[in-house]
């Protein structure tokens, strides 16, 4: 007899983008990015942090001050980050991200051709930027849906 309590796809693969978002190292917002195609494959990863090559030692993490003091200057998001380490075509694709995609990602989304993108929260609703990417994606026909069934109690535990 075959069990009944297994994850479904979505479960899965927010937890894949949930445990993805572990490794950023900004200490205000982990955020995740898993990108599935069509056959339900993998196919990009991403987390929010610095480009290749530029030190977290160096650049700042700090939310406020002068542009150039903080980490909005610098940061490249889990969305893109996933889109840019794809390993293949993403045409029709879908992304599972641990917060709504920001504008500037959705755009990328779009252009992308990710025709889906299944998020965990929308923790900035009224902001315009959050209204500017529903826009867009309402626009491109791009489907966005929060996912409920999600348990954050998941644990990850180190291999020792």
């Amino acid at each position: 007899m075959k069990r009944n309590d297994y994850i479904h796809w979505d479960e899965y693969f927010m937890g894949v983008a949930d445990l993805s978002s572990k490794r950023s190292k900004d200490d205000t917002s982990q955020v995740g990015a898993c990108i599935v195609n069509q056959r339900n494959h993998i196919v990009g990863i991403g987390y929010n942090g610095f480009p290749i090559g530029c030190s977290d030692d160096v650049l700042s993490w700090k939310r406020e001050g002068e542009f150039l003091d903080t980490k909005y200057a610098y940061v490249v998001h889990a969305e893109a980050n996933a889109i840019l380490n794809s390993s293949t075509d993403l045409l029709g694709s879908r992304i599972y991200v641990t917060l709504f995609p920001c504008n500037e990602c959705a755009k990328l989304i779009i252009q992308s051709g990710i025709k889906e993108v299944i998020y965990l929260e929308d923790k900035y609703p009224d902001l315009d930027m959050t209204k500017a990417s529903k826009k867009l994606f309402d626009l491109a026909k791009v489907q966005y849906k929060k996912l409920d069934k999600y348990d954050l109690r998941i644990s990850y535990e180190r291999v020792k």
